[in-house]
């Protein structure tokens, strides 16, 4: 369905140290990253897999990059363990808290997510829609 998601960014270093070590934690792989440019941007991707893409970068048309009202990116996680740690591993690096990690039933019965900004203030979700394991 998707081919990328591009997030806008004004503190390139600082989204890229951040989504990095996040994307590890969610097992993504770097594709690129081009530092050296006017416009700097990277992009992960699920392992072995081409697309779809989460890219980081500042926007093309050189205007400062602005937080979205009712936008956010969704990550899924393997399991509820990794909901955990990525929502405490990107408060611990500069993110902030927009709902702790938990069941929303409302939108079914399985669903464990945690959501947070990253550092630009652009909201991300990572969730996990198995039930637990026994």
């Amino acid at each position: 369905m998707l081919s990328h998601v591009c997030v806008g960014v004004n503190e390139f270093d600082r989204a890229f140290e951040f989504y990095s070590t996040l994307m590890n934690l969610l097992d993504h792989e770097l594709k690129f990253c081009e530092r050296e440019q006017e416009q700097p941007w990277a992009g992960w991707r699920a392992k072995g897999q081409p697309r779809p893409l989460f890219i980081v970068g500042r926007p093309y048309d050189g205007n400062a990059a602005q937080v979205g009202n009712g936008q956010m990116v969704a990550f899924l996680a393997s399991d509820r363990s990794v909901v955990d740690a990525a929502y405490a591993t990107a408060l611990a690096n500069g993110g902030a808290d927009e709902g702790a990690p938990g069941l929303r039933p409302h939108y079914h019965a399985n669903y464990y997510g945690a959501y947070f900004r990253d550092p630009e203030g652009n909201k991300i979700c990572v969730c996990c829609h198995d039930p637990v394991s026994e």
